[in-house]
């Protein structure tokens, strides 16, 4: 399944001295009954900024600035792509970047990384819990989280120095290493016949690596339940999204999209198949749950296919579309999704069926297996019945 991109076209307004601008302008549905004043004040800026300001404005950086205000605006999900931006977010949503494969989140005010299963950090050593403090010698205080994951990413097969405080060793350890590919998908054995799936993002290769590690686990062995996760998946490619629920369904409605415009009013439904064979199922989720991990965890909770459990997601209920303007983009919310209840995302995410959250001073490790004991004793009370 896909989404039809959507199509903007530029209106090209020429400036004074005769340099020409590229604006992405949405003026033009308001040229008939005289409103195409709103145009002619925004060039009328422009002209006068180029004219008047203290010190030479750049045309591209003046159009650029007058679409960012723009976007400002409006809801805090849309936004406007510059060049770099771009290929960033086109490396993200491309799948497998170069990283060392860490999950990265801010805890008691420290940026703590965690390692995913069989990846180069975890073969270095990092542990679970471990304090990032720098990265190729340079602190992160006072730093954010993005900017930790920026740092550790990088092209497969370099090299990057990281230094971690560790609760059980008084002095940091200083660890090299080695950029892998990683991909969005890891699995493993939970317990006998009881199958774990973790998804970190939802980007194109998602739906092949998740059939990928079921096929896998189901060498392994019969599967009589499978518990998917995921916590601290801010989400990713919608279609990608309705192909991982689809992979559980064998009918009925995965999602609904409510937008302004005609063509954004859909519904995508499941085909017959279910590549688990209808074995019970358990969805973990929490706050950082996003997106489409929200709209996975809503079709499966809804049409009664899997038990959520964990907490509240986070209730990001809206759809952007990425609009090409040369070699920038819009990111611009034009729509909402509903799960096939009709409940909208947006309106307080996913509310999960069995509430398992962290206790005060409890760490990550003794969390999650509280939380799989629940999931794994869910999963036994269905197949029992």
């Amino acid at each position: 399944m896909s989404l039809r991109p959507v199509t903007i076209i530029g209106v090209v307004i020429s400036m004074l001295g005769g340099t020409s601008l590229g604006v992405a302008a949405f003026w033009s549905a308001l040229y008939y009954e005289g409103e195409a004043h709103h145009e002619r004040v925004l060039v009328s800026a422009a002209r006068e900024i180029q004219d008047s300001y203290v010190v030479e404005v750049d045309a591209d950086d003046l159009v650029d600035n007058a679409i960012r205000g723009m976007i400002d605006g409006l809801d805090g999900h849309s936004a406007f792509l510059d060049d770099l931006a771009l290929v960033v977010l086109e490396e993200e949503t491309s799948g497998r970047f170069g990283g060392v494969g860490v999950e990265v989140g801010m805890e008691d005010d420290h940026i703590v990384v965690h390692p995913m299963a069989g990846t180069p950090a975890e073969r270095a050593g990092i542990a679970a819990g471990d304090r990032l403090m720098e990265v190729n010698h340079t602190s992160l205080t006072g730093r954010s989280v993005a900017d930790a994951v920026e740092d550790l990413r990088g092209e497969p097969g370099t090299d990057v120095h990281v230094r971690v405080r560790r609760e059980s060793i008084s002095e940091p350890l200083d660890i090299n290493i080695t950029r892998g590919t990683i991909a969005s998908v890891a699995g493993r054995m939970l317990a006998p016949g009881v199958g774990y799936v973790r998804i970190y993002q939802f980007d194109r290769p998602t739906h092949t690596d998740l059939e990928d590690v079921v096929e896998d686990l189901q060498r392994e062995g019969s599967l009589s339940g499978l518990v998917l996760d995921l916590r601290r998946n801010p989400g990713g490619l919608l279609d990608v999204a309705i192909d991982v629920a689809d992979a559980f369904l064998i009918d009925g409605i995965i999602v609904s999209i409510d937008g302004r415009e005609a063509r954004s009013q859909r519904r995508f439904y499941a085909a017959a198949d279910d590549i688990v064979a209808g074995a019970p199922m358990a969805v973990l989720i929490d706050g950082f749950s996003a997106s489409a991990s929200e709209v996975v965890a809503g079709a499966l909770k809804d049409r009664g296919r899997a038990v959520v459990i964990g907490s509240r997601s986070f209730g990001k209920g809206s759809v952007q579309s990425v609009i090409r303007l040369g070699s920038r983009a819009l990111k611009l919310t034009t729509a909402h999704y509903l799960t096939p209840s009709g409940h909208a995302i947006g309106d307080g995410g996913v509310t999960p069926d069995v509430e398992v959250t962290q206790k005060t001073n409890e760490s990550r490790q003794a969390f999650d297996q509280r939380l799989f004991d629940t999931a794994i004793a869910e999963l036994r009370k269905t197949a029992t019945g």
